[in-house]
């Protein structure tokens, strides 16, 4: 299986080392999920956002292209390649002010354009899914939330906008979110526990 691996995190892929002030347990959960996927027999596409330059914000020229179902940017069309290619998509990233950073919602925006990746057969239906081989998306997050405070008071907004009002509008839904709060307050042996799993489990995928 072909799994595309999107990563935003401003320290990029390297951070996964428990270096103070340039580590990131995202890029930690990143290196778990790469083993255990590779240990599965499974290959890998690592997009990472930061490390490629990926330019979130769109111009009014990319939204022109966008309308005339085309891509602009250079780096957003070879995204939306790779995604061709994919089985499975993982996103990986901390949540911040309770949703997704800029690079992940800038992604959404300007590689998840209509008639290349999917299409809208009639307004007001779902879409359609134009990703030919992707069966499925799973989530990881990091974040100093509470959980239970963000799922049951503040309502689970990053997966109402990445499931709800993405990928299940497109059809897919085999959806799964694996969330990460608190890991600041843990110590490194539990932390190192936590990472373990997740290298086991995605090894099963």
């Amino acid at each position: 299986m072909n799994v595309v691996i999107v990563f935003d995190h401003p320290y990029g892929a390297s951070a996964s080392e428990n270096i103070p002030h340039r580590r990131s347990f995202s890029a930690a959960l990143l290196a778990a999920v790469t083993r255990g996927l590779l240990a599965g027999g499974h290959t890998v596409d690592l997009i990472d956002l930061q490390a490629d330059g990926f330019n979130p914000v769109t111009t009014a020229e990319d939204l022109a292209a966008w309308r005339q179902k085309m891509t602009r940017d250079p780096v957003a069309a070879g995204y939306q390649k790779r995604l061709m290619k994919a089985d499975h998509l993982i996103f990986i990233f901390p949540i911040w002010w309770e949703t997704m950073p800029a690079l992940t919602k800038g992604f959404l925006d300007k590689v998840f354009v209509k008639g290349i990746v999917f299409d809208e057969v009639k307004p007001g239906r779902p879409f359609l899914c134009q990703l030919p081989r992707l069966k499925g998306v799973t989530l990881l997050t990091v974040m100093s939330t509470p959980g239970f405070v963000y799922r049951w008071i503040l309502g689970n907004p990053v997966t109402k906008i990445l499931f709800r009002g993405t990928f299940r509008k497109m059809g897919i839904h085999n959806l799964r979110w694996f969330n990460f709060s608190g890991m600041e307050n843990l110590s490194l042996e539990k932390r190192r526990h936590r990472l373990d799993l997740t290298e086991e489990r995605f090894s099963r995928i």
